[in-house]
């Protein structure tokens, strides 16, 4: 009788909707493209809706759609890897220069920073940090133990600090365009 009262409160599209923020927020921490990332996210959706009769009411909604995004980045993955970027693209990347307000440029830092850690240490950080869910909800979306995330977690918080505190950022400084990044610093720096 639980079972059809949930089921009958839970509204499918309305919890899709309110979630695609963080799906939008997880797949740019994979694809590092905000244009990859909205078409990953897009495939994610579509597919979630097609599945809709699998979802189970009353489990995590979040840790469901954040399965079926990282499966289809793993199943894109080597075609977005064969893209080739046109030239002109490339030199307006590295032509470009941020103003000058401060926290842009720390942020920036944070951002080039986050990107020299692994993709696992990344994603973990994104999951976790970022995302809110539990180590054992990434444990079970990544496919691996619970000592595994916190492991990672940790490893990724340690390395982080030690490229922004040691100046050991050697990438690019790119155009932040993201406000909900900020909240990732915040969430990444304090827990550590």
């Amino acid at each position: 009788m639980a079972e059809t009262s949930i089921s009958e409160t839970f509204d499918f599209k309305q919890t899709l909707v309110e979630t695609i923020p963080h799906l939008r927020a997880f797949a740019r921490s994979l694809t590092h493209n905000r244009d990859l990332a909205d078409d990953l996210v897009h495939e994610a959706v579509v597919r979630a809706l097609s599945a809709s009769d699998h979802f189970t009411p009353g489990t995590n909604f979040r840790a469901w759609m954040f399965t079926i995004l990282r499966n289809q980045y793993y199943n894109e993955r080597r075609k977005w890897q064969s893209r080739a970027v046109p030239y002109d693209e490339t030199l307006m990347k590295s032509q470009r220069q941020d103003s000058q307000q401060e926290s842009r440029l720390e942020f920036s830092d944070f951002r080039r920073a986050f990107w020299q850690l692994t993709p696992d240490q990344r994603e973990v950080l994104m999951l976790v940090g970022a995302s809110g869910l539990s180590y054992e909800k990434a444990a079970e979306i990544c496919g691996c133990r619970v000592g595994t995330i916190k492991s990672r977690v940790s490893r990724a918080r340690t390395d982080l600090r030690r490229i922004l505190e040691t100046d050991s950022v050697v990438m690019q400084r790119c155009d932040i365009t993201a406000e909900g990044h900020w909240k990732l610093l915040e969430i990444i720096i304090e827990d550590s």
